[in-house]
């Protein structure tokens, strides 16, 4: 049983009105006073005016300008894993990608932009294949980095990098309050926060009597004939089982290291969360390859997990450090209990 369950998408947002709910209380932020200096990855960078164009380099970072209403402040869009946000199809398609993976440096600054928001530093970064945040400075371009992609993880351009300090969702709320700090859109920042924080409690709640009895592996990616890009402890999907009470059976620091399928049989978990998405840059990106490995495979067919059908589909955005990741919490708990392992 393959379970690929969705939440309804962060779009409707905008049609409720979280003040009346009573899900955001506080006093409605003061107006951004120019010019702005923000610490940001171990960097100063400021912001002489809210930014009109605006370049993003992640999915991530271009949802997040899209719930705060900024989508006709960006001007160009790079590196999607998947499909935008529902709801935001349209708005998105009337803005120019500049590529699938990474852009040229040329083709960012061809864009003209008074900002570039970055979500990870391996594409703009001390070692960027995109360029360093000193290149676009010295032409007067601000580079804002996702805090989750800095804040106690080490960056490699040979590695996805190490997390020395457990992520958690307030990294991405930090990205999100930042952001609506830099156009001054404050109040809708804190919508945002606070839909998040709800939707996530409520995931919580719906498989609580499972808390401790569950294992999990999350499975991204396999280049040809390698071993499997599994999630270690401290990113995304660390802090996904930590919500629901799961253990995670991959007990590196690494973001995303390569183990063997003899390693994770033996580990025994009692479900695999396989990434499904659009991109294509190694065999088993696709959902329907990562299935018929977990049937055909000598070893990782025979584990129970495989044999008992809880292998469950989560959208690979969602074991990014983002946004999605509560989209994650929601999908997994929905799994969960269809599946009833929450009984």
């Amino acid at each position: 049983m393959n379970i690929f369950l969705k939440r309804p998408s962060l779009a409707g947002l905008g049609a409720i009105s979280l003040i009346a709910s009573g899900l955001f209380h506080g006093a409605l932020a003061a107006q951004t006073g120019y010019p702005l200096t923000l610490e940001n990855c171990g960097r100063q960078v400021t912001f002489e005016k809210a930014p009109s164009r605006t370049v993003s380099i992640g999915q991530s970072s271009t949802e997040i300008l899209y719930l705060l209403g900024l989508a006709d402040k960006v001007v160009g869009t790079a590196l999607w894993v998947g499909p935008v946000l529902k709801g935001y199809e349209e708005v998105n398609s009337k803005i120019d990608r500049l590529a699938d993976n990474e852009p040229s440096f040329e083709s960012v600054l061809a864009k003209k932009p008074d900002i570039v928001a970055v979500q990870f530093q391996w594409q703009v970064g001390p070692e960027g294949v995109v360029g360093k945040p000193e290149q676009f400075e010295e032409l007067g371009i601000p580079v804002y980095t996702s805090p989750s992609d800095c804040t106690g993880k080490e960056n490699s351009a040979a590695s996805d990098g190490v997390r020395h300090q457990v992520f958690t969702m307030d990294l991405v709320y930090r990205e999100i309050r930042d952001l609506a700090k830099i156009y001054d859109v404050q109040d809708r920042g804190e919508e945002v926060v606070a839909d998040l924080k709800h939707r996530e409690a409520a995931a919580r709640a719906k498989v609580a009597s499972a808390e401790g009895r569950l294992s999990a592996v999350f499975w991204f990616s396999s280049a040809a004939g390698a071993d499997p890009y599994v999630a270690g402890r401290n990113g995304a999907p660390g802090y996904i089982m930590s919500a629901l009470g799961i253990e995670n059976i991959i007990k590196t620091d690494d973001e995303w290291p390569t183990v063997g399928w003899e390693t994770i049989a033996k580990a025994d978990p009692t479900m695999i969360v396989a990434g499904a998405m659009d991109r294509r840059r190694y065999p088993l990106d696709s959902i329907e390859a990562k299935h018929k490995f977990l049937e055909t495979d000598p070893v990782a067919s025979l584990m129970p997990a495989a044999k008992n059908g809880h292998v469950f589909d989560m959208d690979a955005q969602a074991m990014n450090p983002t946004i999605r990741t509560i989209e994650g919490i929601e999908t997994l708990a929905e799994a969960i209990a269809a599946a009833g392992l929450a009984r």
